[in-house]
């Protein structure tokens, strides 16, 4: 019955690409054209917060200049994209315009990145929004991104680990010491969650990551909640040649 009903969706509703909005052969993919267009990140990265690097071999453990003067809290850090043309499009529409099918798409590339990374049992949860924002959009993209994640990789996923407890105004065309600073103690553990949290390792999910302010936030709030180690993992990474 189910897979009647999905053929007689696909007949009215037939797929198209994520990217240009062409019809595609498979539901939740990329045409050719913009497969090829979409920056994957893939060679010789930051181990701790996944941007490309420039030489070295792929798989090589290297460290960016910023990750070296402000090292992260959290072990290390992935992104499937990089931050721009199709991938900027598809954190767009993912996040501001209803395109929630990007999620699970989005959610393979990125269980992709950690996959090797991941200890056993680890905790996966998403970047929460302030319960005004969601009310207004109706969903949490990085929450849709961790299901996802979580389903790829066969880990456990807890979807309201971290609550936004303060409303924070737009992170863009602000520097990075405001970015931290606006979201300084905005996140924190779920009191009635503590308890899953003890000594366990946790899988941060974002949709892009820029200076990291907020998934610093995040990993801090685990990690004085009595968290093991923590890693990150987001669909996009900004960099500085986007």
């Amino acid at each position: 019955m189910l897979s009647q009903l999905q053929t007689a969706v696909g007949l009215i509703y037939p797929p198209v690409c994520l990217g240009c909005n062409q019809a595609v052969d498979k539901a939740a993919g990329l045409c050719g054209a913009c497969w090829r267009e979409t920056a994957f990140i893939g060679g010789t990265i930051c181990d701790r917060c996944g941007v490309p690097l420039p030489g070295g071999a792929a798989g090589e453990l290297a460290h960016c200049d910023s990750c070296m003067t402000h090292p992260p809290p959290w072990v290390q850090g992935r992104a499937a994209l990089l931050y721009r043309g199709i991938g900027r499009k598809m954190v767009l529409g993912l996040k501001h315009g209803d395109r929630q099918e990007i999620a699970r798409p989005a959610g393979l590339w990125m269980a992709r990145a950690v996959a090797a990374t991941l200890p056993d049992d680890t905790l996966i949860a998403p970047i929460p929004l302030h319960w005004l924002r969601l009310v207004k959009r109706r969903y949490n993209q990085s929450a849709l991104l961790a299901k996802a994640v979580a389903r790829e990789t066969g880990q456990p996923w807890c979807p309201d680990l971290l609550q936004r407890i303060r409303r924070t105004k737009p992170l863009e065309g602000k520097t990075r010491a405001e970015r931290f600073a606006m979201l300084d103690g905005a996140i924190l553990v779920h009191p009635k969650l503590i308890d899953r949290l003890q000594g366990r390792s946790v899988l941060l999910v974002d949709d892009v990551m820029t200076s990291g302010a907020t998934l610093s936030s995040a990993a801090k709030a685990c990690i004085d909640a009595g968290a093991g180690s923590i890693r990150v993992v987001t669909l996009a990474r900004v960099a500085k040649d986007t």
